[in-house]
């Protein structure tokens, strides 16, 4: 293969977005690029917010980053993130952080109970919930609904009433205009 100019990795691997397979120095996945965001509102209290996250064959995913924004969490009673696969299925969940502070502009990441070895590329879905009394906002963009047949919402959001536990299905989705960013270690 020939390469061209200063890029040195697989041209494939880095022209989607999605895929930020062009950082060879530490391993990592994330749905948005790091450029462009902003404080979005995409948490509701006690409802999962999900987010495509498109992972590779033989990745293990150890970890899952969200980054709050101006507004911290206020008097937190649950929070955790969770791993699903294409069909929505719960593949690991952090442990519950309980009442633990989560304060504005800060990088929150969260070991996975079960790492996950991806045995097929896809987009996968990233969730989080806060249950709290203010929910954080988080680092990350605005989307719009999908329109051409196949295309899948960017984020959105499940259940209601959760507490610590992740649900086991990605269970009636709504589409979420606010698409927060997520980062897969």
């Amino acid at each position: 293969m020939t390469v061209h100019g200063a890029y040195r990795g697989v041209p494939r691997d880095d022209l989607a977005y999605l895929n930020s397979a062009g950082r060879p120095d530490v391993f990592h996945r994330a749905n948005l690029p790091r450029v462009g965001l902003d404080d979005v509102a995409a948490l509701a209290t006690g409802v999962m917010t999900s987010v495509d996250l498109w992972l590779n064959e033989g990745d293990l995913v150890t970890n899952l980053t969200f980054i709050s924004a101006a507004t911290a969490a206020g008097t937190p009673t649950n929070y955790w993130f969770a791993l699903y696969d294409p069909s929505g299925a719960l593949l690991a969940q952090s442990a519950d952080q309980l009442t633990a502070a989560w304060a504005a502009d800060t990088a929150k990441t969260l070991a996975l109970a079960t790492a996950q070895r991806i045995t097929r590329s896809g987009k996968y879905k990233a969730g989080i919930n806060v249950t709290a009394t203010t929910p954080p906002s988080l680092v990350g963009t605005v989307g719009a609904k999908p329109v051409l047949a196949g295309e899948t919402n960017l984020a959105q959001t499940s259940g209601s009433a959760l507490t610590g536990t992740a649900p086991a299905t990605i269970a009636t989705p709504a589409f979420k205009r606010q698409v927060p960013l997520v980062i897969a270690t």
